[in-house]
């Protein structure tokens, strides 16, 4: 085994072990956590020895970096994630290789990925970004539509040829009454991932948590965690 990948199972074990023992502190299954990991600004040799290790779901938040490395390890058995904020005329790239675009947060780019999921003849999974640090009506700091913008987004989704409505994401918001609260942010969006399933039973994907509060991820009920430097080690600095 090489020295790298030695780095990342062991890097690995010790997310393993802090989802496992989150899970047990809160009496739920460890299957009912799944683990992304967020490979950004790493090189497709890292995927593929992810891959090696067991790792099934990988995430990305630039097109410029996935879409190179998406096609190194077409070969693999992969679901990729794109997690970052997303522009339209991005749009029809990121769709030939995602699987779940977890960043939807506006009309407009539900109708872009729609056209291009048709064009691409493929079925694209969606999560609405929720932004905890949003008024009503604007976006957040870093993406996301505000909670009364939800259902609007949910029902715009589910009425949308080649997309199919999978639940709700939210990254730990920076500034708001949630700044620095991560569990109770998290536990809001749980409320709103249940007003949600009461009208879109099929929606039932929570993206919360990432290397820092996952523990508090875990506690509130996600369904996924999106941990990147705990996995890869501290991301090197982009020129």
């Amino acid at each position: 085994m090489t020295d790298r990948k030695a780095q990342l199972a062991a890097n690995l074990a010790q997310v393993e072990e802090r989802i496992t023992s989150a899970c047990a502190a809160v009496g739920r299954k460890r299957e009912e956590v799944t683990l992304i990991v967020v490979t950004k600004t790493y090189p497709a040799s890292d995927v593929r020895m992810l891959h090696e290790l067991g790792v099934r779901h990988v995430a990305e938040n630039r097109d410029q970096d996935a879409a190179p490395k998406a096609t190194a390890c077409a070969d693999l058995s992969l679901t990729w994630h794109f997690v970052g904020q997303l522009q339209t005329n991005k749009v029809r790239s990121v769709t030939s290789y995602a699987d779940v675009v977890q960043s939807v947060d506006r009309i407009k780019l539900v109708t872009a990925l729609s056209a291009a999921a048709v064009r691409a003849e493929r079925e694209l999974g969606c999560l609405i970004q929720v932004a905890l640090d949003a008024e009503s009506g604007e976006r957040g700091e870093r993406g996301g539509v505000a909670p009364d913008g939800i259902e609007e987004l949910a029902a715009a989704v589910d009425a949308a040829e080649g997309l199919r409505l999978d639940g709700l994401m939210t990254v730990a918001p920076l500034a708001g009454p949630f700044a620095g609260r991560q569990r109770a942010a998290f536990d809001r969006l749980m409320e709103f991932a249940t007003r949600l399933r009461a009208g879109h039973p099929a929606a039932t994907m929570v993206s919360a948590g990432m290397s820092a509060d996952l523990e508090d991820a875990v506690a509130a009920g996600a369904t996924h965690v999106r941990v990147g430097t705990a996995v890869l080690g501290v991301r090197p600095g982009l020129g």
